[in-house]
């Protein structure tokens, strides 16, 4: 999104006093809102818009909120911040490791969650920004393609489907190859934020990764764990 361009966000959420209460202050500070009452209202707008980061309720009408986190994370690559009233702290864990940027507990603030929409959007842009483009990484039999996002297995020539968070993530490992690189560092390159203390997410996306690219997931010789310190990426990389 250019500097001085108009945010859009997606308000996903069937309180109507919430979505007019949001539409109106947020308008008020230079967002262009569009709502959606369910999942279904939700894939039709980011088809049908440009959206920038979406607001999302965890207690929808028939999908829930998580579901939605989940679909969010494989198939769309903008912000999510869960806005809900279920300020249980397992909520608020697994919205995280489902990849949630932030998490906000109704009733909220309107000015910090300005303030939380705003740092998120930020850390965003950096993140995009700081991404290397057309470069090529190779490494055990696969190639990463980082303009076009994609992972190829050269022996064959098939893309191997990795959700957005897969892509950051193996990204991560193949910019820093041979390096300890601690969750709070994976998690700076996936959300832009800090883990905390039951902070997972990173863990979980580990062990997909590893399922997609590992000859053996179970016995992984890529991605490794080092106790108490995080994980190594322990291959050969050459950029191109």
């Amino acid at each position: 999104m250019p500097a001085d361009a108009t945010p859009a966000l997606l308000v996903v959420d069937d309180d109507d006093a919430i979505v007019e209460l949001v539409q109106r202050y947020f308008g008020l500070h230079g967002f262009r809102v569009v709502a959606a009452a369910d999942g279904a209202a939700m894939r039709g707008a980011l088809t049908s818009s440009s959206i920038d980061i979406v607001l999302l309720d965890l207690g929808l009408p028939g999908e829930d909120g998580l579901e939605l986190t989940r679909y969010l994370r494989a198939h769309w690559s903008g912000p999510v911040v869960i806005v809900s009233g279920r300020g249980d702290t397992v909520d608020r864990i697994v919205g995280l490791e489902l990849g949630a940027d932030d998490y906000v507990t109704k009733p909220f603030d309107l000015r910090e969650l300005l303030a939380r929409v705003r740092s998120v959007l930020r850390r965003s842009q950096e993140r995009v920004a700081a991404r290397p483009t057309g470069t090529v990484a190779r490494f055990a039999g696969y190639a990463l393609d980082t303009a076009s996002r994609t992972l190829v297995r050269e022996r064959d020539g098939q893309a191997v489907a990795l959700t957005t968070g897969e892509f950051d993530l193996l990204a991560a490992f193949v910019a820093r190859p041979n390096h300890v690189l601690s969750r709070d560092d994976l998690i700076g390159a996936l959300h832009g934020r800090e883990a905390g203390p039951y902070d997972r997410s990173v863990d979980m996306q580990v062990g997909r990764l590893r399922r997609k690219i590992e000859a053996d997931p179970a016995q992984p010789q890529l991605i490794k764990s080092v106790r108490g310190a995080g994980y190594l990426f322990a291959a050969k990389v050459e950029q191109a």
